[in-house]
This record gives C-alpha cells, sequence and structure tokens, in this order.
C-alpha cells in the first residue's frame, strides 16, 4: 500500500471526517487493489473479512462520503456497474488521475497513467474560452493476452 493508516487517517481529519474503522478499512481496500477498479459490492467483501459486523449500507454511505470528499473516484466502464478507486494524494476537483483500457475480449482492465490530453485542454480553452477541470478517456481494443490467444488458435485453424 502506498499511503500509510496514518497519512488516511490525516487526510480524513483535513476534510473534516471523523476518522473511523469503517473509513479507514475502505480505503485501505481501494489503495491496496488500486488498479482493480472495484464495486461497493467488492469493497464490501474485502472489509467484511476484518470487520465482518460491517453492514454493505454501511461500505455504500461510507464510499459515497469519501466520493464527495474528494478521496476516492467513481468511474463507469461501461458495464452496468460503478466501480470506485482511490484518488491519488493532493490530487483535488479537476486533477486528472489516468485513462483505461478495456480489453473486449476479456474484460480486464488496465489503467494508463500518461496524460497526452494536456495540450489539447490548453488549446480547448485558447481557442473556446472553456475551462476543461478534468476529462474520462477509455480505449477499447485486446489485451496482449487475448491477442497471443487468438494468433495461436489461428495458426492453428490455418494449418
Amino acid at each position: 500500500m502506498s499511503i500509510s493508516k496514518e497519512q488516511f487517517r490525516q487526510m480524513l481529519k483535513e476534510k473534516g471526517l471523523k476518522v473511523t474503522n469503517q473509513r479507514l478499512l475502505v480505503l485501505e481496500v481501494l489503495a491496496e487493489n488500486r488498479d482493480r477498479h472495484m464495486t461497493a459490492e467488492d469493497i464490501y467483501e474485502m472489509v467484511k473479512e476484518d470487520y465482518p459486523e460491517i453492514g454493505l449500507a454501511t461500505i455504500y454511505r461510507t464510499v459515497q462520503l469519501l466520493l464527495e470528499m474528494q478521496l476516492v473516484d467513481r468511474i463507469s466502464l461501461d458495464d452496468g456497474c460503478v466501480r470506485y478507486e482511490i484518488g491519488e494524494p493532493g490530487a483535488g476537483l479537476g486533477k486528472h488521475h489516468h485513462h483505461h483500457l478495456i480489453c473486449k475480449t476479456c474484460g480486464k482492465i488496465l489503467p494508463f497513467h500518461d496524460d497526452l490530453l494536456d495540450e489539447l485542454e490548453h488549446r480547448i480553452e485558447e481557442e473556446t474560452g472553456f475551462h476543461v477541470l478534468d476529462h474520462e478517456l477509455k480505449f477499447y481494443g485486446q489485451c496482449r493476452e487475448c491477442q497471443k490467444r487468438q494468433n495461436s488458435t489461428d495458426q492453428h485453424v490455418e494449418v
């Protein structure tokens, strides 16, 4: 985990939130599973291992509160599920985090951290006066593993 429990406590205090076990556990689960893009149900399954008395409604309330306080981000990956990921430390409103690469074959979701749209955002503002606060970009395609499987299958078929 890249952020310590003490840093989480400090983040919550800075946002004026009470430090609770539930909030800390949700933040820890998201930090430990940074590239998994978890649903509230996924978070619940992991949190209840350490905190069995917690309810799913508490997870939803906690995630919503952390979202409002900009400690987590909500993402939609067009699969009908709302997913959450922990924000980058020090990133506030309007701070871009990363893009997503979505495999249409196996459904794997890979983060892509290089943001190549900064120049475009600047140009949009210069030309239109519109100030871009954030953007979301999803690339759909096929991951390396699925391409290898497909190429392997295609080679066997051609013989």
